[in-house]
């Protein structure tokens, strides 16, 4: 059996050892080692680089998109102030019952007049005005004839263009100012209006507050 096995021997060995001996060279670390540790330290490079590509790619990608949204915003802004709003009535037939309405609260605040009905008709659409470029050229010519008179010959030419907005990819017109539909006719049928003065304060009244012409105006008493 061999004694110098055993969970002491390494212990006794220690005890015995001989100060005077030298303890064998260190081995130097093999080339199998120093290749381990390169390619340990080049990983490690490797992922910090990603880490860091990572962080760059995700501010990138979050100002452009922040820039986008502005972007897309101001576009929006400019097709709402160059484009064609939106009227608030939805048919004709909603701005004619609009001007009923007003106008007989308005007839039924005079002295006089009660139990007011007002019909009113307008024309089928609203009229819009495109915005345009206007150029005028201006050419004078001065002509002499045979017997030494002479003439100044004005020519004058006026061109007119559209007026385009791009928004996306699409172009369109200004619109520059949109006229609701004007009045063709007016009926009013009152109590009251039997009364000559009462009539004219009627008629006047309907004329002045929708611009129509008094022949378009008829007023009846109410029975």
């Amino acid at each position: 059996m061999n004694k110098d096995k055993g969970p002491l021997s390494w212990l006794q060995k220690l005890l015995n050892k001989d100060p005077d001996q030298k303890e064998p060279k260190e081995k130097k670390p093999s080339l199998y080692v120093y290749a381990l540790i390169v390619v340990l330290l080049g990983s490690g490079i490797m992922m910090a680089g990603n880490l860091l590509t990572t962080n760059q790619t995700g501010q990138t990608s979050e100002v452009t998109t922040v820039f986008n949204n502005d972007k897309q915003q101001d576009e929006e802004e400019d097709v709402e102030t160059f484009g064609q709003k939106k009227s608030e009535f939805k048919t004709t037939k909603d701005y004619e019952i609009y001007l009923q309405n007003e106008m007989k609260e308005a007839l039924e605040s005079i002295a006089g007049v009660q139990d007011v009905k007002v019909v009113i008709y307008v024309d089928a659409s609203e009229k819009k005005v495109y915005e345009r470029n206007k150029v005028t050229q201006k050419q004078v010519t001065e002509e002499t004839d045979q017997e030494g008179g002479k003439r100044t010959v004005e020519d004058t030419s006026v061109d007119e263009q559209l007026v385009l907005v791009k928004s996306g990819e699409k172009e369109g017109p200004i619109i520059s100012e949109t006229k609701k539909p004007s009045v063709r006719g007016v009926l009013v049928v009152a109590k009251g209006a039997e009364n000559l003065q009462i009539k004219k304060w009627i008629i006047e009244a309907v004329t002045r507050s929708l611009d129509v012409p008094s022949h378009r105006v008829s007023v009846m008493p109410k029975k």
